[in-house]
């Protein structure tokens, strides 16, 4: 076997625990037909996550963050929001399930990135459904102290950092952004936060607030070089300057969002006006960065109808995405992973050819070791 060397890929978003909603969220749903999409979907995700205590968050975020460090990812950011007991109230340790969290994952030989989650409410006007009560805070002051709380478990713990998010605009109001924007700031953390991923996400932001998720985010002052957007696929030209503007990356999880129906990822729009782009393994139902990278160059194609994409405009669009997602992240290392030259997939294939056969012909199967 002839080793290669790469980068270890960054898994920039992440939701552990749903990696057990393989098959069981592919069920048709006989109350939606035309209608099973994202916002069903979701039910299915709130009866799982009500499952969960601290030692099965453990057991399954074990699993797939073992998956993730065999198939190439040398760091995973980790957007927790199962956070209390399932009528909600904390546990004894109300940061119980976000170390069970970050104890897999260093068990399984990856650097985690906790990114706690800010949740309050459905919607506007609207208090949290009994699904969502788990991931839910009263109030802005008391996420905060979880996370200063959590961030004091994490000092001098190699190998897990902390940072913060805000699970969207519909999930809390616009006062708690910019406390959390602005906590983020103090304390030079990474912020994320999922937007524009459905349309009717960007009615009801304009419903309440009259502006476009990432209008209401900028205003706020959340976005910024150290802020993650999570999907932005429903975008206009106004919202993707603004990307650019601030320095925002944007992280795109193509087999999650073609798994949710969500829409096509305009990559080449966020590339064009010089937005960093990252990938994410999201609800984990493929845990391969292989093939989110080949899935994004390939939608990236088919966005015009063209082969110069981002492959062509980057040559080693694996490095390039890699970079990103330690940005996204705080990262300055997340290690490297020994791929097979002789594997099938690559045999034959030039040395220097060895950058564009990674992001368009390989797979996890060619991964020897991190």
């Amino acid at each position: 076997m002839r080793p290669y060397e790469l980068p270890a890929m960054v898994n920039a978003h992440s939701h552990a625990f749903q990696r057990d909603l393989r098959g069981a969220a592919e069920r048709p749903a006989p109350e939606a037909h035309a209608a099973d999409d994202f916002w069903s979907w979701r039910e299915a995700m709130y009866r799982l996550a009500g499952e969960h205590d601290p030692g099965s968050m453990r057991e399954v975020a074990g699993r797939v963050y073992a998956e993730m460090a065999a198939a190439g990812y040398g760091a995973v950011g980790e957007f927790h929001y199962v956070h209390h007991r399932p009528d909600g109230t904390p546990y004894d340790d109300p940061n119980a399930m976000a170390i069970a969290v970050a104890e897999a994952g260093l068990a399984a030989g990856l650097v985690v990135v906790l990114l706690p989650t800010a949740y309050h409410r459905a919607g506007w006007n609207q208090p949290p459904s009994p699904g969502q009560r788990r991931f839910c805070d009263p109030d802005v002051e008391a996420y905060l102290a979880r996370v200063d709380a959590l961030r004091a478990w994490a000092e001098g713990r190699r190998g897990v950092h902390v940072g913060v998010a805000a699970h969207s605009v519909r999930a809390v109001p616009a006062g708690w952004l910019e406390a959390i924007a602005a906590y983020a700031e103090r304390h030079g953390l990474v912020r994320h936060v999922h937007a524009h991923e459905q349309p009717r996400e960007l009615e009801e932001c304009r419903a309440e607030h009259g502006v476009s998720p990432i209008r209401l985010l900028g205003d706020t002052g959340f976005l910024g070089p150290r802020t993650s957007l999570i999907h932005g696929v429903h975008v206009d030209a106004d919202d993707v300057r603004r990307l650019a503007d601030s320095g925002t990356i944007v992280v795109s999880c193509p087999t999650t969002e073609g798994s949710l129906g969500d829409g096509h990822f305009p990559a080449l729009v966020h590339r064009d006006a010089g937005v960093r782009i990252a990938i994410g393994s999201d609800s984990n139902v493929r845990v391969d960065p292989f093939e989110e990278t080949r899935e994004l160059e390939t939608l990236a194609r088919r966005e015009r109808r063209t082969r110069h994409a981002l492959l062509a405009a980057y040559g080693d669009l694996w490095g390039e995405l890699a970079a990103n997602g330690r940005a996204s992240l705080g990262l300055d290392d997340a290690g490297t992973v020994t791929i097979d030259r002789d594997h099938p997939e690559l045999r034959g294939v030039a040395d220097a050819d060895l950058p564009l056969a990674v992001a368009t012909c390989a797979s996890a199967a060619v991964v020897m070791r991190r």
